[in-house]
């Protein structure tokens, strides 16, 4: 069989072992003793082979400017917002693109190939979406960037926003963004998922709301969007992200909402470093952790990944770019730590993502032929460990390569 690289003895995430053969950026065969003629075998005997970690939710535009202009000293969600704004005033176009560019390389580390980024477009230099869009295209056949017109100010709050929103899209972002909890008024919010709703129907394009980001259980936009995917036929095409409010909410009410979502086929993003770390701040004890309901939207059938949102930003001061991370703080968050659990939150950062952004991964011949080599046997060993991404392939090409760590332990006993 004639193929580029040939992936050896690799443990894939169902248990199974397989060689993974690779010719023209495609998986061509993925089965036991393949013979090779490759011009590159990659000896994975043991180790976990996955499809590509994704992330779902992120901001690129913001990423690795924690401490510009001054540190967010009270780590709430409203604060971040006003020091982005300031943020904004300061940073140049070419800043923007050489921290996307620094963090780009720092997650194909990890093993992420996909990312979708909101990019705010209340910025009226523009600067924001015009860097994001080069960076895309500086990207590109390496790691997917899917791009969100993230009117972070306000559809209706931001003067000129949805004139931005569409400005965006038609400069070539590629799906309609929001932030219905942040306007003014429920009605106003209640108006602005409507109109994304719309936009996306009449466009042909997906939509990924920030969607009740907030400790108030009255914040229901969620309701309003599943109701409004209904309308403009968008079942399958739209996400909800963050969904904090529902861990607020009454059992009664959360009861008549997840069959809603789950019919109006709606994706929830919840981002658990940063949701346990923003939410919660005005509690004193108990205090809510913010995280929305994960294992009961997956009972549900609701669709469920998480995402990473923010790296060393206004928002939040730590961040690695390792989506293990974020899966590990979100089954800790989640009570997920039944061994079917464990793995669902693995596929919460490969197979789920990736599927919402519509991205044709997967482990099995014709699809890309991108995955990664962890230093683990298994996805659950993964989560705990967090271990070294061995080789990172992207659509053929082998992209990042790290050894195993090595450690001498010598106590004498």
């Amino acid at each position: 069989m004639s193929m580029d690289i040939l992936v050896k003895g690799g443990i894939l995430p169902d248990g199974t072992q397989a060689d993974i053969a690779i010719a023209k950026g495609r998986f061509t065969a993925v089965e036991p003793g393949i013979a090779s003629d490759a011009g590159r075998i990659i000896d994975a005997t043991g180790k976990l082979v996955t499809q590509p970690f994704v992330d779902a939710h992120f901001h690129m535009d913001a990423t690795l400017s924690y401490g510009r202009p001054r540190i967010n000293a009270s780590g709430t969600l409203l604060e971040g917002i006003a020091l982005w704004r300031e943020l904004k005033q300061v940073q140049t176009r070419e800043e923007i693109i050489a921290r996307a560019l620094d963090y780009c390389r720092q997650a194909i580390g990890k093993g992420i190939l996909a990312i979708r980024s909101h990019v705010d477009v209340t910025d009226q230099s523009f600067a924001t979406v015009e860097a994001l869009l080069e960076v895309r295209d500086h990207v590109r056949g390496v790691l997917d960037l899917q791009l969100v017109a993230f009117p972070q100010d306000g559809w209706f709050r931001a003067p000129g926003a949805e004139a931005q929103v569409i400005r965006a899209l038609d400069a070539g972002v590629d799906v309609v963004g929001g932030i219905p909890h942040f306007e003014r008024t429920m009605a106003d919010g209640t108006a602005s998922v409507r109109a994304a709703c719309e936009l996306a129907a009449d466009r042909g394009l997906r939509v990924d709301l920030h969607c009740d980001e907030s400790d108030d259980p009255n914040s229901r936009h969620i309701e309003t969007l599943a109701a409004e995917t209904l309308r403009c036929g968008l079942q399958g095409r739209v996400a909800g992200s963050h969904l904090t409010s529902m861990h607020s909410m009454d059992n009664y009410y959360v009861a008549k909402l997840l069959p809603l979502i789950a019919e109006a086929d709606v994706a929830a993003i919840p981002n658990p470093l940063i949701n346990i770390t923003l939410q919660g701040r005005m509690d004193s004890y108990p205090k809510r952790r913010g995280m929305t309901r994960v294992p009961e939207l997956r009972a549900a059938g609701v669709t469920v990944a998480f995402g990473q949102d923010c790296v060393r930003d206004p928002w939040y001061p730590l961040g690695s770019g390792d989506m293990l991370d974020v899966a590990h703080m979100g089954l800790h968050v989640g009570l997920m730590t039944a061994p079917d659990e464990m793995r669902a939150a693995f596929e919460m950062v490969t197979e789920t993502p990736a599927r919402i952004m519509g991205l044709d991964f997967g482990l099995s011949p014709g699809k890309r032929g991108s995955l990664v080599v962890l230093d683990a046997p298994d996805p659950v060993e993964a989560l705990r460990l967090r271990p070294a991404r061995l080789a990172v392939i992207s659509d053929g090409r082998i992209v990042s390569t790290t050894r195993p760590a090595e450690v001498t332990v010598d106590t004498g006993f």
